[in-house]
């Protein structure tokens, strides 16, 4: 099985390709940078809140869209290190016992 596709990925593969849009004429149509697009097409950097509602109006999507996107991928790749985050935290019923 291979793994879930990144937030980059999608943006790639299920948007700009299909619709014929480089990354570079997505960048200077939502006022950013090349290189962030190229970047978080890459998976070097993150879609923050502030680049979903760029997306979000690109695309005519929600605002929140992308970095709902963003949020999931991020959890998937925290989920293996859970039990060790959890690890020595004391809860609040324990505080308050």
């Amino acid at each position: 099985m291979s793994p879930p596709m990144t937030p980059g990925e999608i943006l790639l593969e299920e948007y700009l390709k299909p619709m014929g849009i480089s990354q570079n004429a997505m960048a200077r149509a939502i006022g950013v940078a090349p290189r962030a697009i190229n970047e978080i097409v890459l998976g070097k950097r993150s879609i923050t809140p502030q680049m979903s509602i760029r997306f979000g109006a690109f695309f005519g999507q929600s605002d929140d869209f992308w970095h709902g996107i963003q949020v999931e991928c991020d959890f998937r790749a925290i989920r293996k290190e859970a039990a060790r985050l959890r690890r020595g935290i004391q809860t609040a019923e324990a505080l308050t016992a």
